[in-house]
């Protein structure tokens, strides 16, 4: 069995992660949902990754699983304790020095956003909804819920350059959620080529897929254990 060490994306909430934690733990593993401080103004790169690798502490047989703004913690913290696997979920991956804010510009992720809601017919101003962005295909009674989950993100790790000289010498997979419209299945295919010169594996559902769809994300996290793809 596994120990899945689940980081959550911008606003640090573990909540995102309570519907797929109880599938996993359902299936027999040892399940770590983390809180970041996102909402310290004080706390960048260096704090997020801290506050992982002490909700690791002792723990082997370490999956990280990292949603979305996760991406750039992750591989921080697979260069202070031992993991076996990196899993970026619908996830931003960094370059060395680049920025959190300067990823979007870098990536051209606005353009491959507007085209996809172009491509699905949808209007441009779809990018202001952040339920039609975010939530589109979870159940309505988890939206519901969420609504009292939108913890403070602040800017402060967004302004530092990522701090690894190259991606850590960890086994990596990415899992693409095919109906996320904030990064587009066919732009995160792309980023994951360009920058680890990985292939992505693509299962049906939005940015928030660990809500809308716990137990395929759950079946494709074991299959990877098992070192399948």
């Amino acid at each position: 069995m596994a120990t899945y060490v689940l980081i959550p994306g911008a606003g640090g909430d573990p909540w995102e992660w309570h519907l797929l934690t109880t599938e996993l733990e359902r299936r027999g593993h040892e399940v770590i949902p983390v809180t970041l401080p996102a909402g310290d103004v004080d706390a960048g790169w260096s704090e997020y990754a801290a506050a992982v690798v002490e909700a690791i502490g002792d723990r082997r047989d370490v999956v990280l699983v990292a949603q979305s703004l996760a991406g750039f913690t992750a591989p921080l913290v697979a260069e202070q304790v031992p993991v076996d696997l990196i899993v970026l979920l619908n996830a931003m991956i960094p370059l060395p020095g680049e920025t959190g804010n300067g990823w979007w510009e870098n990536t051209r992720q606005h353009e491959a956003e507007r085209a996809y809601y172009e491509c699905i017919g949808l209007p441009p101003d779809t990018a202001d909804d952040e339920v039609a962005v975010y939530m589109h295909d979870v159940p309505p009674e988890v939206v519901e819920e969420a609504a009292s989950h939108i913890p403070e993100q602040t800017m402060t790790p967004m302004e530092q350059p990522w701090p690894l000289g190259s991606w850590p010498d960890v086994p990596t997979r990415i899992l693409i959620g095919g109906d996320d419209r904030l990064f587009p299945a066919k732009f995160q295919l792309r980023m994951a080529k360009e920058r680890l010169g990985l292939d992505g594996d693509v299962i049906a559902g939005g940015h928030m897929v660990a809500l809308s769809r716990p137990h395929e994300v759950a079946d494709r996290l074991e299959a990877y254990l098992g070192g399948a793809g």
